[in-house]
C-alpha cells in the first residue's frame, strides 16, 4: 500500500529512492535558498512541503538531506536566530517527536522578507490533522447523523447495504455497511454510536471466509491500523460475492492511486524562486493564480503577543510614527493582507 513510514517518521541521509514520491503523495510547495539552521548551518537547500511530509536536501549535496512526516510534528512556531548565511533573523522552528525521541529543526528563508516556508508548512500541517479519517481506522467515531454518514470533502458513496451483522459479539450486531472511494464504514441500526471507518490505507486483506455463522466476509487491517479482523454477515449468498466484488475492485483502484485528503490551495500568484531543479524536477508544484499570498498576517502574529513593546519608528509610507514591525516583514506586505 501507497504509505509506510512517510508520515510517521523523521529520518535523516535517506537514499534518493526513499525520497521520491510515494503513490498518493503530491508536492504542494518547493522553496530553494533554505537553509537547515540547526543541523546544517551555513549549508544553502531546497525545502519540498508534501502533503504527507516535509523533505530539504542540501543543493551541494543531496544525500544530505530530510524526511520529517507531519504525524511527528508536535508545534510549528517562528524563532529568532542567528544564520550563518542570512546573520539574526527569524526562521520556522518544528519540534517532533518520532520513536520516542524529540526533534527540532530551524529552517531559515535566504530571501529577505519571504515567509513562504512558514506559510506552506503551518497550512499544510493543518490540513493533514484535519483530515485523519482519510487515513485512520475509527471506532465508535461522531461519524454517523441520523442514520446518514458524515461525508469527507472527496468522499463518493459507491453502495448502501442495510441488513449486514456485524460479527464482533457472539450475537452479532445488525446495521448499515457503506462503501465509498476512500472508506468502508459499518454502523449499528440501533445505537448508530457503535461504528467503525476502516480507510482501504487500513485494510491488510479483504476476504470470504467461513465462520460460525456460515460464510462471511473478513477484512483484515494493517498493523499501522490496530491488526484488527473484522467479520461481516450479509445474506443471500450473492449480495455477499457482490460486496466482496465492490470492495476489492474499489481496492484495488484505491491502491494505485490513493487519496490521502490533504488538500492546501494557494490564494497566491507565486513565481518559483531561482535555482537549481535537478531534484525531483519532474514534479511539479500546486499553483493558484489568484493573488497574494493571504497568510502572512499568520506567520506575523505565529509566535504569540509580542512581551514588550518594540520601538516606534517613522514610516514614511504612512506618515505616521509606528511601532517596528518584525524583522522579514514590511507595512506594506501586512497591509495586503487584510480583507478589503
Amino acid at each position: 500500500m501507497a504509505l509506510t513510514w512517510e508520515d510517521r517518521e523523521v529520518n535523516f541521509d535517506i537514499p534518493f529512492l526513499e525520497m521520491r514520491l510515494r503513490p498518493g503523495e503530491k508536492i504542494i510547495d518547493k522553496l530553494d535558498n533554505i537553509e537547515d539552521t540547526k543541523g546544517n548551518a551555513g549549508d544553502r537547500g531546497r525545502l519540498i512541503v508534501t502533503n504527507v511530509r516535509i523533505l530539504w536536501h542540501s543543493m551541494t549535496s543531496p544525500r544530505i538531506n530530510l524526511s520529517i512526516g507531519f504525524n511527528c510534528v508536535l508545534s510549528i512556531n517562528t524563532k529568532i536566530v542567528n544564520s550563518k548565511l542570512r546573520g539574526t533573523t527569524q526562521a520556522l522552528d518544528l519540534l517532533t517527536l518520532s520513536g520516542g525521541t524529540r526533534y527540532e529543526f530551524i529552517f531559515t528563508n535566504l530571501v529577505p522578507g519571504n515567509v513562504r516556508h512558514f506559510t506552506s508548512v503551518m497550512g499544510v500541517h493543518k490540513a493533514f490533522v484535519s483530515s485523519k479519517l482519510y487515513r485512520e481506522l475509527r471506532l465508535r467515531g461522531g461519524i454517523i447523523h441520523n442514520k446518514q454518514l458524515k461525508m469527507l470533502p472527496l468522499e463518493q458513496i459507491f453502495s448502501n447495504q442495510h441488513g449486514v451483522w456485524n460479527l464482533s459479539s457472539d450475537q452479532g450486531s445488525l446495521g448499515t455497511f457503506v462503501v465509498t472511494n476512500v472508506r468502508l464504514v459499518w454502523y449499528a441500526d440501533v445505537n448508530e454510536a457503535f461504528n467503525i471507518s476502516l480507510p482501504y490505507l487500513q485494510i491488510e486483506s479483504i476476504r470470504i471466509k467461513d465462520s460460525k455463522f456460515g460464510k462471511a466476509l473478513v477484512i483484515k487491517s494493517t498493523e499501522r491500523g490496530g491488526n484488527f479482523v473484522l467479520g461481516f454477515k450479509i445474506d443471500p449468498e450473492d449480495r455477499l460475492n457482490a460486496l466482496y466484488k465492490e470492495l476489492s475492485s474499489l481496492y484495488s483502484v484505491y491502491s494505485n492511486n490513493p487519496i490521502y485528503g490533504v488538500e492546501y490551495n494557494w490564494s497566491a500568484k507565486r513565481e518559483d524562486p531561482p535555482g537549481d531543479t535537478k531534484i525531483l524536477d519532474d514534479l511539479e508544484v500546486a499553483e493558484d493564480p489568484k493573488g497574494e499570498m493571504t497568510n502572512t498576517l499568520a506567520a506575523y502574529l505565529a509566535d504569540g503577543p509580542h512581551k514588550k513593546d518594540r520601538p516606534l519608528v517613522y514610516s514614511s509610507e504612512l506618515g505616521l510614527a509606528v511601532e517596528a514591525v518584525k524583522e522579514g516583514f514590511t507595512l506594506r506586505k501586512l497591509w495586503e493582507v487584510l480583507p478589503s
